[in-house]
């Protein structure tokens, strides 16, 4: 009886050790895969096999077209409002966004006589009493372009009508601002 007794125990600590020492070797091995940041020719590289990609010519030969130029046109407009994160005067021209648009709640605008998508991440109870041809006071921080659209999309994080904020975009959880 005693030796079935030290057996299992034997048996046990054997078992424990190998299972201590496969998660340290799984946590190293989690540590220095994730310590390695990719450098500018890996991401350079990344981005040149996609564009032999059919998605990247198909990217490549929108940016070229005269719709994507314009796109590209309309984000240089604005370029210097959103990189300074400054005021930019926008009227609403539609309240409702193109067909097919899978961008959540938004609006169309119309800012220094270029049509721009203007998006929400969020639905307040004040952006519906917008109203087309409002006047109002937008700050973003970013701009991006999609060839599914022939506008650029802002990105709203602050919007005033009237003197009266309508909306401003909750800070990220863990961000001080």
């Amino acid at each position: 009886m005693k030796k079935v007794i030290y057996a299992l125990i034997l048996l046990l600590v054997v078992v424990s050790g190998l299972v201590f020492a496969n998660r340290g070797i799984k946590n190293e091995v989690a540590n220095k895969s994730a310590t390695k940041p990719i450098t500018d020719a890996e991401k350079k590289a990344a981005m040149k096999q996609w564009e032999a990609t059919p998605g990247g010519i198909a990217y490549k030969n929108w940016e070229a077209s005269p719709e994507g130029k314009k796109v590209y046109a309309g984000v240089d407009n604005i370029a210097k409002c959103i990189r300074e994160h400054t005021n930019m005067e926008a009227i609403v021209t539609s309240l409702s966004l193109p067909p097919g648009s899978l961008l959540g709640f938004g609006v169309m605008v119309r800012i220094n006589d270029d049509a721009y998508i203007l998006r929400f991440d969020d639905e307040p109870q004040q952006l519906h009493s917008l109203k087309v041809n409002d006047k109002i006071i937008i700050k973003s921080h970013s701009v991006s372009v999609a060839p599914k659209y022939a506008y650029p999309i802002i990105s709203g994080e602050y919007a005033e009508r009237d003197g009266k904020i309508i909306y401003r975009h909750a800070p990220r959880k863990g961000v001080a601002e």
